[in-house]
C-alpha cells in the first residue's frame, strides 16, 4: 500500500528524514512510534503532498508522488494533528462540504455520511456546530470526514492529543474495525507507547531513521527491552 525509498528531508542543516526506507502492506493497523522531533509529522507532510522531499520517492498504491501525485493522493484520507474543521458550521455541513470537494454525488455522500456518523455515534450531533462538541467528538467528525471517499490508506497524525482515555480507546477501536471490515491500511503516528502495544506492526522512528519494525513483541526484543515502553525509551534516549 505504501512504499518509501530513500526519503530525505532537510530544514537547513537539520535532517528531519534521513534516507528513510520502508514498505507497508495492505490492510493493517501500523503505528509509527517516535518521540517529539523524530520526523513523524514531516513524513506525513511529504505523504500528503504538502512538502516535496529533497531526495527519494513515495509510492501510494503503486503511484509515485513525484510523477503521479494527483492519483496517488486520491487513495489517502488524513486526520492531522491540528484540528481542521470549521467550528461555526454544523457537523453535517462540515461533512457535506468535504464530500462535495471529493466530487461525491449527493445521494452517495448523504448515504455515507449517515452510515459513518451512525457507526461513530454522531447522529445526535449532526445539526450542532462543531464548536459545541467535545474534543473526542470533534476527532470522530474528522475521522468520518477522512473516510467518506473510501480511502485505501488512512493517515492519523497524533490524533489523540488532548483526548480522554475513553475517547482515545473509541477512536482506535473504530479504526481497527475499518481494518477488519474494509481492509483499510492505517498509519498511526504517536509518541504514546500504549497506543502501539496492540498494533499489527510498529515502526520506531528516531531522528529521521527507522530503528526497528515488526509486531510489538519483535520490536521489544530487537531493541533489547523487557517491555515495549522500556525498549522504546532506551532506544530513543
Amino acid at each position: 500500500m505504501l512504499k518509501i525509498q530513500g526519503l530525505t528531508q532537510r530544514y537547513g542543516q537539520r535532517v528531519a528524514l534521513d534516507a528513510l526506507t520502508l514498505s507497508i502492506a495492505r490492510a493493517g493497523f501500523v503505528v509509527l512510534l517516535g518521540p517529539n522531533g523524530a520526523g513523524k509529522s514531516t513524513l506525513f507532510q511529504v505523504l500528503t503532498g504538502l512538502f516535496a522531499a529533497d531526495e527519494g520517492d513515495v509510492e501510494i498504491a503503486g503511484l509515485s508522488m513525484r510523477t503521479d501525485a494527483r492519483r496517488a493522493l486520491a487513495h489517502i484520507g488524513v486526520v492531522f494533528q491540528q484540528q481542521s474543521l470549521d467550528l461555526d458550521l454544523s457537523v453535517a455541513r462540515n461533512l457535506q462540504f468535504h464530500a462535495d470537494l471529493q466530487g461525491l454525488p449527493r445521494h452517495r455522500s448523504r448515504e455515507r455520511i449517515a452510515f459513518e456518523a451512525a457507526r461513530f455515534g454522531l447522529l445526535a450531533e449532526m445539526q450542532r456546530s462543531v464548536r459545541e462538541l467535545s474534543g473526542g467528538n470533534r476527532r470522530k467528525v474528522e475521522l468520518v470526514r477522512a473516510l467518506l471517499h473510501r480511502p485505501d490508506l488512512l493517515l492519523m497524525d497524533e490524533a489523540t492529543v488532548g483526548l480522554d482515555p475513553k475517547s482515545r480507546r473509541d477512536l482506535i477501536d473504530g479504526l481497527q474495525q475499518e481494518v477488519r471490515e474494509r481492509g483499510v491500511t492505517v498509519l498511526w503516528a504517536t509518541h504514546l507507547v500504549s497506543e502501539a502495544e496492540h498494533a499489527d506492526r510498529v515502526l520506531v522512528l528516531h531522528r529521521g531513521r527507522l530503528l526497528a519494525e515488526g509486531p510489538p513483541a519483535e520490536v521489544t526484543a530487537a531493541l533489547d527491552g523487557d517491555t515495549l515502553e522500556a525498549a522504546f525509551l532506551n532506544a530513543t534516549r
